[in-house]
């Protein structure tokens, strides 16, 4: 089929709208609301309306064309005067519902909004603001997610992507007109909804209406302080995510000039997650051993707090099936303020322990009470990759000019291959099996590539032959909580059998984390060059199996004993608890009810 843009003859398909057209063809119009990959077209904000010719010689139509179907024979024009003026206006109207104090939102510089203005040529705003007409909402104290009603344009990305690729669906679209707004669903509190704080919202919001509660300034507050010991800690994800910021090709390795920059900007002491993640895999692969041999599967992972959080909201049945193994970042925090005081002669409660994650959801497990203890925080605050650009920032470093340092630590530094993969789906899994492998049989596992176990497809499985009195376990990997949704109702209804599982909240796992940076227009971002780098890293290790970290063995040697020992129970152990979330009928469910209803009927 045959149509112009502006002039120049277009082939399309049927399911083709007029912006896929423009597109394949070079032809730009401008958007806003849309979200090409992950399907989301509502043409809430009509910036790209286009004038359409559908019969020659009648008056023309203005459309939306990120969701009008490309027509036979229509003649569309993208840049005449009156498209060029209704976009304005509508950019205006826009802008009078939003909070224009741009100098204090999170994504002041990096704003969609604005590209958005200056793409229509927007010059001036005739209209006065006035304030969104939905209920405020009451934000927790130690709430990983702000959500700023009063800069909310109505887009319904946050809907989409927490509806269809999270499927939580703690959003809800509310009123009608000049009222609708975007609220959270069935809840007066944030702390009360089913929001696992995964944080992919942030990540496609457009505007500063979704953000992690910064606590940048908290930290300078630290660093300012003579009397306090800040220890810092880089998740293995940070390395190759981060240097994009300062205009490094994405998947760069920037893990020796993160280090510089926390010690430029006063940092005492820079530790790796990696290290802890080396001490997991100790402590879960054991467990993961023990409850294989008594035939207790599944087991699964729990180094992911989105993942933990929509467990215990939603599947509170399964939790005794969660590895009882904390997080990383959990388990060095609790070292940090246990073992390195004593090896430092200093009093833990003048220690100040920051994470920078690539994730919203570490700030709400490191707020959990149970990692609290006598009034001090395991963790006391955590940044996320945003955040901590910020920070450099504002602290005048360029990343890109500084040069790589080691970390410091000759007791808590140390890392391998294996856990530097923790930051990718599939790497906790990975990582587990090489040392499952020996724990049973004594010797390496012969290819220390588990390909079986990589890729990028949301739910896979595979049987790996660990060996001796265990054989075959069959394990599954799942990134996103639409893919974990799935494999829990399959495990429960039976139709699925195996014995250890892992889960990662966010899609592409930590290499995607809801506190990563946000590309503007694209939500799946370079994350195959993350992803990459963090196996290209796993490389270069001399040392690629957690069990031969030489300073996690020291640390059973002079303080832990042995993994699963009651000290490690003490110190790198959890529990869960039920916070059952009731669930809402949504439409979509309703429909589903009447299908098989009628289905029914019919036989």
């Amino acid at each position: 089929m045959k149509a112009t843009i502006n002039g120049l003859e277009v082939g399309f398909e049927a399911s083709d709208t007029i912006l896929d057209v423009a597109r394949r063809n070079g032809i730009h119009i401008p958007t806003l609301c849309e979200l090409h990959d992950i399907n989301h077209s509502p043409a809430t904000c009509r910036v790209c309306l286009v004038e359409v010719h559908q019969v020659e010689g009648a008056e023309p139509s203005y459309l939306t064309a990120c969701d009008t179907a490309m027509g036979e024979g229509w003649r569309i024009m993208t840049r005449t005067p009156v498209v060029r003026e209704k976009r304005r206006v509508q950019m205006e109207m826009t802008l009078a519902d939003h909070h224009q104090d741009c100098a204090t939102c999170s994504r002041t510089g990096d704003c969609e909004l604005l590209d958005a203005a200056d793409s229509v040529g927007l010059q001036r705003v005739r209209f006065q603001r006035r304030p969104l007409a939905t209920t405020a909402l009451d934000i927790p104290e130690n709430a990983a997610i702000i959500y700023d009603q009063t800069r909310c344009i109505r887009c319904l990305r946050c809907v989409t992507v927490c509806r269809e690729i999270q499927t939580v669906d703690a959003f809800e679209v509310v009123g009608r007109g000049a009222k609708a707004g975007v609220r959270i669903r069935n809840a007066d509190s944030a702390g009360e909804s089913a929001c696992v704080a995964c944080g992919q919202c942030v990540m496609v919001c457009p505007t500063g209406a979704l953000t992690e509660r910064d606590q940048t300034q908290q930290v300078v507050d630290y660093l300012a302080d003579p009397d306090i010991i800040t220890v810092f800690q880089i998740a293995p994800a940070i390395r190759v995510g981060f240097g994009e910021e300062f205009g490094l090709p994405a998947g760069t390795n920037v893990e020796g000039q993160v280090v510089t920059a926390l010690h430029r900007i006063g940092a005492d002491m820079v530790l790796d997650t990696s290290f802890a993640a080396d001490l997991v895999i100790m402590e879960e692969g054991n467990e993961v051993l023990q409850r294989l041999r008594k035939g207790e599967g599944p087991v699964m992972t729990s180094c992911c707090p989105g993942w933990v959080s929509f467990a215990e909201k939603n599947y509170p049945e399964i939790l005794p099936h969660l590895s009882t193994s904390r997080s990383p970042q959990q388990c060095l925090g609790s070292l940090v303020k246990s073992y390195l005081p004593k090896k430092m002669g200093v009093r833990a409660d003048k220690i100040r322990m920051v994470s920078i994650m690539p994730c919203t959801a570490k700030k709400e497990e490191a707020a959990r009470e149970e990692f609290c203890h006598d009034g001090i925080k395991d963790v006391d605050v955590v940044l996320t990759i945003r955040e901590f650009a910020r920070l450099l920032r504002h602290e005048g470093v360029d990343l890109k000019a500084l040069p790589a340092t080691p970390f410091d630590s000759p007791h808590l530094a140390e890392y391998t291959g294996a856990g530097v993969i923790f930051g990718t789906s599939g790497g906790v899994m990975e990582a587990a099996i090489r040392t499952l492998y020996y724990a049973v049989n004594g010797k390496e596992l012969g290819q220390i590539e588990v390909e079986a176990v990589r890729g990028s497809e949301h739910l896979r499985s595979a049987s790996i032959d660990v060996g001796g009195d265990v054989g075959q376990v069959r394990v599954a990997i799942c990134h996103s909580l639409k893919a974990a949704r799935s494999l829990v109702e399959s495990v429960k209804a039976g139709e699925s059998e195996y014995d250890f599982i892992e889960v990662m909240a966010c899609p592409g796992g930590c290499i995607h984390g809801g506190g990563h940076l946000r590309g503007k227009h694209r939500y799946f971002k370079q994350v195959e060059q993350r992803r990459d780098a963090l196996y290209s890293a796993d490389r270069q290790k001399q040392v690629r199996q957690s069990h031969h970290n030489v300073q996690v063995q020291k640390l059973y040697e002079e303080y832990l004993e042995h993994p699963l020992s009651h000290r490690s129970h003490e110190l790198l152990h959890t529990h869960y608890r039920d916070r059952k979330h009731p669930a809402c009928a949504d439409i979509q469910a309703i429909w589903q009810e009447l299908d098989a209803h009628r289905t029914t009927e019919e036989a």
